[in-house]
């Protein structure tokens, strides 16, 4: 499943006239954000169909598409985007996002790291591409990207949780620990968290602080114990 942290949409700059293609691009975005995806992926097309070379209107119809499930229709619009603009750094991140969720971590990452060179401060690229190395084994490549993402964007709690994930992974136990306790401290009910910070608890024989960490995962989501 694509996460919601790692798609982006381009919107279009408002204006009073707008050329018929910007202004299908304007209300497929505001469809997207209603999460009308049908609807924003047939604007988008009809902005395409104006102006073939919109290369905006490819990556917004590649993340609707995402959205749907249509995961090869997406990564052919990310493709036309890129074929339009090779420098497109979003392009490639969705593109690598949408890799991910097909199973194809190599390709995922190749597109995530041509993302990080184009783009060197933007923390959800370090972020995809730290997750895609953990879903590979590379815990320690999950690891420093995650860092990474962490410094640009401190405030993030998913980052914190993912890294924590891959510090359990590796063994590292104490540090996973730290990770887990900051996601939950940026986000007070980030079940995710409280649910590994249980888990790693239990692993090495905080036995009380396990046991209050799953009764806080079934306060929040019952059905995740069921």
């Amino acid at each position: 499943m694509i996460a919601a942290s790692a798609i982006c949409v381009l919107l279009v700059s408002g204006c009073k006239e707008q050329e018929p293609a910007e202004s299908y691009a304007r209300t497929a975005s505001e469809k997207y954000d209603r999460a009308d995806y049908t609807g924003a992926i047939a604007d988008y097309t009809e902005a395409i169909l104006q102006n073939p070379n919109f290369e905006s209107a490819f990556v917004g119809r590649g993340v609707a598409l995402a959205k749907t499930g249509n995961f090869d229709g997406a990564i052919d619009d990310f493709t036309a985007a890129i074929r339009l603009n090779p420098n497109d750094a979003a392009a490639y991140d969705n593109r690598g996002v949408v890799w991910e969720s097909k199973g194809d971590h190599e390709k995922a990452i190749i597109d995530s790291t041509e993302a990080i060179r184009l783009n060197p401060n933007d923390a959800e690229c370090y972020y995809n591409r730290g997750r895609e190395k953990g879903m590979k084994g590379d815990y320690e490549g999950s690891v420093a990207d995650l860092t990474e993402a962490i410094r640009l964007n401190p405030l993030n709690a998913e980052y914190f949780c993912n890294r924590g994930i891959s510090r359990e992974r590796k063994g590292d136990y104490e540090a996973a620990i730290t990770d887990f306790s900051e996601a939950i401290r940026l986000r007070t009910n980030y079940v995710k968290a409280y649910y590994h910070r249980s888990a790693v608890r239990e692993k090495i024989g905080d036995h009380l602080g396990a046991v209050n960490d799953s009764n806080q995962v079934i306060r929040l989501d019952p059905k995740v114990y069921k």
